[in-house]
């Protein structure tokens, strides 16, 4: 039987050029309906995704014979894990291959919002020289809070090094990873004593909404919100209202909670007011969830799965 390897979204060449050198069929389909997708499923031992479609049994079930799920990035919430694991499908993420990327789009995001390059920028080209009015903040003797330890969180985490920061991290999962640099601490702790807040989690129901009122109602000075993880993971209405409150001087947000799985499509319907709000705040810096999409990672996302497919199989 041939092996075939559904692409259904588009990625570094790289992985198609190693599967089919280890003897795999790589088939493009990232142009093909959603009913073209299914019929070439029915033949497909792997499947390699970005976020196009959502991998759920209603899916699935026209794939019998797929025995691995591929999802180029970190996230694997459009992929239903329970029914995987049911199934014996293998599932591979790569967040080793864009978590530098993320980490150093973190910092980027946060010297602009403290430094307001943003609208020192935005003033310039309009012919306004307000010096007073873009003054920044230093981050240097500041405490930054890292919500999640993972890949993202400790990159987050490495670049930070050379600033002379108090650095506090959070992960519900993990034990022991404290340092001379990184102290592990509570979810409280960061709460009470952060001036920056960063999340690098994943989204699922214990996530989902966890920056809602109650969390920025327990926040014991004002912060700095950095968003790289899912948007979900941010309430929106939430939000806004802490930076009305000043409880948050300033967000940086890679990721919203009105992305649908195809981020392509974004602005192709109605967005709330809320959303309206941030786009027209001048301490809030929106990107198109670009924090981990660098020309190096596009490449390493794909290096990456190629070596994790192929050390379980196929060569």
């Amino acid at each position: 039987m041939q092996k075939n390897v559904l692409f259904l979204d588009t990625v570094h060449p790289i992985l198609a050029e190693r599967l089919t050198a280890a003897g795999l069929t790589c088939i493009e389909a990232w142009d093909w309906s959603k009913e073209q997708c299914l019929e070439a499923a029915k033949s497909a031992i792997g499947i390699v995704i970005r976020s196009r479609f959502a991998m759920n049994e209603e899916f699935l079930q026209f794939a019998p014979h797929l025995e691995f799920i591929a999802r180029s990035g970190a996230g694997m919430e459009n992929i239903d894990e329970h029914y995987c694991k049911k199934r014996g499908i293998a599932l591979y993420n790569a967040p080793e291959g864009n978590r530098n990327a993320v980490g150093e789009h973190a910092l980027g995001m946060l010297l602009s919002l403290l430094n307001k390059l943003h609208t020192a920028d935005r003033d310039v080209r309009n012919g306004i020289w307000d010096r007073d009015a873009n003054r920044g903040i230093e981050l240097d003797g500041k405490t930054v809070g890292i919500i999640g330890f993972g890949n993202n969180g400790r990159a987050f985490a490495k670049k930070l090094r050379g600033f002379d920061v108090k650095l506090m991290a959070y992960d519900k999962y993990k034990k022991g990873f404290g340092d001379h640099f990184v102290m592990e601490c509570t979810l409280n702790a960061i709460l009470k004593n952060a001036d920056v807040i960063s999340f690098h989690i994943p989204q699922n129901n214990e996530t989902m909404w966890m920056a809602n009122d109650a969390f920025f109602n327990r926040l014991q000075k004002p912060v700095f919100l950095l968003n790289l993880s899912r948007g979900k993971i941010v309430q929106t209405s939430a939000l806004v209202a802490a930076l009305k409150q000043g409880k948050v001087l300033g967000a940086g947000l890679d990721v919203l909670e009105y992305e649908s799985t195809s981020f392509e499509s974004f602005f192709g319907k109605d967005l709330p007011e809320d959303f309206n709000y941030l786009l027209n705040a001048n301490n809030v810096i929106i990107t198109p969830h670009v924090g981990g999409w660098t020309n190096e990672s596009y490449f390493k996302l794909s290096d990456v799965l190629a070596e994790k497919i192929l050390e379980k199989s196929y060569e």
